[in-house]
């Protein structure tokens, strides 16, 4: 018979690590919350004031989404982060990125992307998942790990939100987040659990690991005696060992 009470401090382990998972992404999403509330509030104000807004109205986000690169804060964290505009939300820019980078030299350096629907380079961001989620109703949509070649040539996440005003979607407020970062802020709790356990996204790739079996970036197919444990509502599922015990 299964001792229960044996296992129940690794189970718990298993709960801690989630708890903790959780815990860090929504230190982000807290952010991109905060990100989205300032900009709903921006755009209403200058509808209010009988005009459609335009890119310059945005820029009272800037000191906002610097903060969330400060070294101090979640900058350890958070890489890069902005609001990215629906198309046609902007009078004077049919597309647009209010999207800032950190930059360890000094201030925080703005992304410029060919936002020239003629241009060969044009960058289309409606493409991506971390734009469809949001745009399609999700709430917590986090994307990766991949690589960043656009921005940062990082292994990298993308978390997003929605940004809505008057119930109408106006754009997508977002983060990335370097996966080394975001290993190192569960990695301690993740080896906490006496077997080999893994934190895989919706498609099961793996973003962090407890064993070197599986490593970020590589796909979880499902193995025999591993059970995936999800994460509230994130798109993250916590994959363990169901014998709490053994090599890594």
């Amino acid at each position: 018979m299964t001792d229960l009470r044996a296992e129940s401090p690794a189970v718990d382990r298993v709960d801690a690590a989630a708890h903790r998972v959780a815990e860090v992404a929504g230190e982000v999403f807290a952010s991109l919350r905060g990100v989205r509330a300032a900009t709903a509030t921006a755009v209403a104000s200058v509808r209010r004031s009988g005009r459609a807004p335009v890119a310059a109205d945005l820029a009272p986000l800037r000191p906002l989404l610097w903060s969330r690169l400060d070294p101090g804060r979640l900058g350890a964290l958070i890489a890069g982060i902005g609001f990215i505009a629906a198309p046609g939300l902007l009078a004077d820019a049919a597309w647009y990125l209010e999207w800032w980078q950190e930059n360890p030299p000094g201030r925080p350096v703005q992304l410029l992307r060919d936002l020239d629907p003629a241009s060969s380079a044009f960058y289309d961001y409606t493409h991506w998942d971390w734009y469809t989620g949001p745009l399609a109703g999700a709430e917590h949509t986090i994307c990766g790990p991949y690589v960043d070649y656009l921005c940062t040539d990082e292994y990298s996440l993308t978390l997003s939100v929605p940004v809505t005003v008057a119930g109408a979607f106006v754009g997508v407020a977002a983060a990335d987040v370097f996966v080394r970062r975001f290993e190192a802020a569960v990695d301690p709790a993740l080896r906490e659990i006496p077997a080999p356990a893994l934190l895989t996204n919706a498609e099961g790739r793996v973003v962090a690991s407890n064993t070197a079996r599986w490593i970020a970036g590589s796909a979880y197919r499902g193995a025999p005696g591993f059970t995936a444990h999800p994460i509230g509502d994130l798109p993250f599922a916590l994959v363990a060992a169901d014998v709490l015990s053994g090599e890594r």
